[in-house]
Parts: C-alpha cells; sequence; structure tokens
C-alpha cells in the first residue's frame, strides 16, 4: 500500500508545551486503526521512519512522537554515535515518567481525532519506546500495544529519579500485549524479562511472548546488530497481532 510520510502535527501537552508528531498513513482515502509508534533514546530517526512506513503499508495511520520535545527543538534527531546515545540516555532519566505519560494521552486523543483514523487505537515502541508502548496502553482507550525489547520496566528505572510504577501498575492493563525479546539483549537479562513475564501472569494479563535469538535493537536497520530476517519475522507477528486486535484494513 502507497503511503504518504510527509506529515507533521503538533499538539499542545498540558504542562508539557508544544510536541510534534510524525504521521505515516496509506495515501488512500479511509479511515484506519491509529498507532502510536514511540521511538528509541535517539528520536525520529531514518530507520523509526522506515519502521513507520512499513507499519502504515499494511493499512495504520501511524502517529511517531518527538519524546523529548521540552528538551530539544522540534525535528531534532540524536545521532547514532557516544554523543548522541549519552544525550538520550541522560534525557531518559532527566524527564519526568508523568511528562513521559502526559505526552501519550494528548498524542492519543489527536490520533483519535485524526479524520483517517477509525478510532481503534494501538501502540508501537522499541527500546525505550517499548517501554513507553506498555504504559501508554495502560489509556483505556487503546486496544493493542507491540513492545520490542522494552528497557528499564524489569529495574523500574525510567525517568526523573530513576523510580518508575510500570510493574506495579500491570494490573490496571487492559490492552492485549506483544512482548518481542532478544535472548542476547544485554540491557534485559533473563532475570529482568523473568521478572516481567511473572508480573504478566499474576495480574492474568492477556499477551503474547516472543524472545528471538537476537541482540538489542535487532529491528534497527542501521548498524551491526540489525537482523533483516527476524525484522520480517517480526514485522509478520505484529501485523497479525494489529489485525487481530485493531482490525479495519490491517
Amino acid at each position: 500500500m502507497i503511503i504518504r510520510s510527509d506529515e507533521t502535527q503538533d499538539i499542545e501537552v498540558p504542562g508539557g508545551g508544544t510536541m510534534r508528531m510524525h504521521l505515516f498513513r496509506p495515501a488512500v482515502e479511509g479511515r484506519f486503526p491509529g498507532v502510536l509508534l514511540f521511538s528509541e533514546i535517539y528520536q525520529v530517526t531514518a530507520p523509526i521512519r522506515r519502521l513507520a512506513a512499513m507499519l502504515a503499508g499494511n493499512g495504520l495511520l501511524v502517529a511517531v512522537p518527538e519524546v523529548y520535545h521540552e528538551y530539544e527543538p522540534a525535528g531534532t534527531v540524536l545521532a547514532y554515535d557516544q554523543a548522541g546515545t549519552d544525550r538520550g540516555n541522560a534525557l531518559k532519566i532527566t524527564k519526568p515518567v508523568a511528562a513521559f505519560d502526559a505526552d501519550a494521552t494528548a498524542a492519543l486523543t489527536a490520533l483519535a481525532a485524526h479524520t483517517a483514523c477509525s478510532g481503534k487505537l494501538g501502540t508501537f515502541g522499541v527500546c525505550l519506546g517499548g517501554h513507553l508502548a506498555y504504559r501508554a496502553a495502560l489509556d483505556p482507550r487503546v486496544s493493542a500495544a507491540a513492545c520490542f525489547y522494552p528497557t528499564d520496566i524489569h529495574s523500574g528505572t525510567l525517568g526523573e529519579g530513576r523510580s518508575d510504577d510500570s510493574l506495579p501498575r500491570m494490573a490496571e492493563l487492559k490492552a492485549e500485549l506483544l512482548l518481542v525479546w532478544g535472548r542476547q539483549d544485554p540491557h534485559i537479562p533473563f532475570a529482568g524479562r523473568e521478572a516481567i513475564r511473572a508480573r504478566l501472569e499474576e495480574v492474568g494479563a492477556s499477551y503474547a511472548w516472543h524472545e528471538l535469538n537476537a541482540q538489542h535493537a535487532f529491528l534497527r536497520d542501521e548498524g551491526p546488530r540489525y537482523d533483516p530476517a527476524l525484522f520480517l519475522q517480526a514485522m509478520a507477528l505484529t501485523v497479525d497481532f494489529y489485525r487481530r486486535t485493531l482490525g479495519g484494513s490491517v
């Protein structure tokens, strides 16, 4: 499906100023399920744009917010180098968790109101974004969340003070989850993954769980950790997941 990927929308976040979202959607007329896609710590990089395009080309309206909009000018993309990594990691523990949550609420509201949105909402995220996609799915408007190697859930170290409540709040979750992990990912070790899965079982969450022989960031189509075969497998899982949970033309 041919897409449009040239649109942005600036939305107001209460207490957080203006946040830019990048929009990707089918070029044909129609209404499509909306997916809020959260990036890794580098914001809306070229690999993130290609990932969003992949999803949009399967019949989704995808919105990608700039997660550090309070700290960086609109349009800022951090480089995949040491300086960019250091900046992204520093902002991850500078921004309050409540501000991440406020972004998600405002973004979901804007996405649901878009003329091309069917009203069905999902989330997607990688790395930091995987964690944010999970937290956004605590919003009862969200039906499905695809979380790829989400960092810091097991350790509770997201945000200012490095003390989030993501595991305790899992009991509030109504959305269905798709969780995909790399077994060779040093950021979420086996014990951390087991802690998350134990909590999912404890609260009776509806979820699918996949552990692949992959490194952290294996979806990112730049750099040595990219695994094209697993990328295709992961996208097939994701599209099937959204087709079942969000319906529409996915």
